[in-house]
C-alpha cells in the first residue's frame, strides 16, 4: 500500500512538471503556477479575503499531514 501511495505522489508531481513545462511555452494558454495562485490571491468576496484563506488552509492541511509526526 505505501508503495502504491508513493507511485501516487511521483505520478502526481510528473503531471505537475509537465503542465508547468507546457505552460511556460511560447504562445501557450495554459496559466502557469504562479498565475493561478496570484489569481487566488486576489479573490476576495466582499471585503473577506477568501483566496487568501483558501491558499492558507491549503498550506496549512499539506504541512498537517504531510510534515507533522
Amino acid at each position: 500500500m505505501r508503495t502504491l501511495a508513493i507511485a501516487g505522489f511521483l505520478l502526481a508531481l510528473a503531471l505537475f512538471v509537465v503542465v508547468e513545462w507546457a505552460a511556460r511555452r511560447e504562445g501557450s494558454r495554459i496559466p502557469t503556477l504562479g498565475d493561478v495562485c496570484a489569481h487566488l490571491m486576489r479573490y476576495e468576496v466582499g471585503p473577506v479575503p477568501v483566496g487568501r484563506i483558501g491558499l492558507f488552509g491549503f498550506w496549512w492541511w499539506l504541512g498537517w499531514h504531510f510534515l507533522a509526526r
